[in-house]
């Protein structure tokens, strides 16, 4: 299993966000549905080692992420809401920096990435500097980067926000082919329905709590509603719209 997560909970202060989580997933793409304050980024931060949490366990790749964090973490790699590229370097160079911090030689790094850039039709552009870019081709360029040192968990913190629906949607689809192609376990964080197929993992998460997990349409077979939207609303009986 890539990740497992047993009885998690969270507070903020005596505020709880997360309340008891209970999922495991496989290689593959999986999609974390929320509106925004369900505590999806609270869940990555917790994911990340980043935020602990003395209620509950995660493993990841069969490590206890708490325990065993000096072997976890180079097994996973985070693309967050907010970019954190260089726009003064090249494509080029903010890949070998990256790669730098990640303990990679030049050749290697880019060895591993070249396919992946060219199916994010990024290999053209090695040369050019970041600012160039539109914010479509940026956030293709950190997805790159977070696959250099070929991690096997990959968490995408609504990593389409500010973007236009092609672009969105477009980025969505080549992700969803590098999980399949890669044989890795992608977590995509978003509260966005358009971003959800039919056939994707889904995790729905409401007010700190799952609701359901489960492929999209046996989901939606599950509870007898016409869709994502009539799933989403049933369960969670939220009016937001989203």
């Amino acid at each position: 299993m890539s990740i497992l997560v047993r009885n998690l909970s969270y507070n903020y202060g005596h505020k709880p966000v997360l309340k008891d989580l209970n999922f495991s997933l496989k290689a593959g793409f999986n999609v974390l549905l929320g509106p925004n304050g369900a505590g999806k980024s609270t869940l990555f931060s917790l994911l990340t080692g980043l935020f602990e949490s003395s209620q509950g366990k995660i493993r990841i790749c069969d490590f206890d992420l708490i325990e065993q964090k000096r072997a976890t973490l180079p097994l996973m790699s985070v693309v967050f809401q907010q970019s954190t590229l260089d726009l003064d370097l090249t494509v080029k160079q903010n890949l070998l920096y990256h790669a730098s911090l990640q303990g990679l030689s030049s050749e290697a790094a880019l060895t591993n990435v070249e396919g992946i850039l060219v199916n994010l039709q990024l290999i053209e552009r090695l040369n050019d500097r970041v600012r160039q870019l539109n914010g479509g081709h940026r956030r293709r360029l950190e997805i790159a980067r977070s696959l250099m040192h070929k991690p096997k968990v990959i968490l995408l913190d609504e990593p389409t926000v500010g973007l236009d629906t092609d672009s969105r949607l477009l980025i969505i689809e080549h992700v969803r082919e590098l999980a399949h192609e890669l044989g890795i376990c992608i977590l995509w964080a978003t509260h966005l329905m358009d971003e959800v197929s039919g056939e994707d993992e889904l995790i729905l998460l409401d007010r700190g709590q799952i609701r359901a997990q489960g492929s999209c349409n046996d989901l939606c077979n599950l509870h007898n509603t016409n869709g994502l939207f009539q799933l989403y609303h049933k369960l969670t009986q939220n009016p937001e719209l989203m």
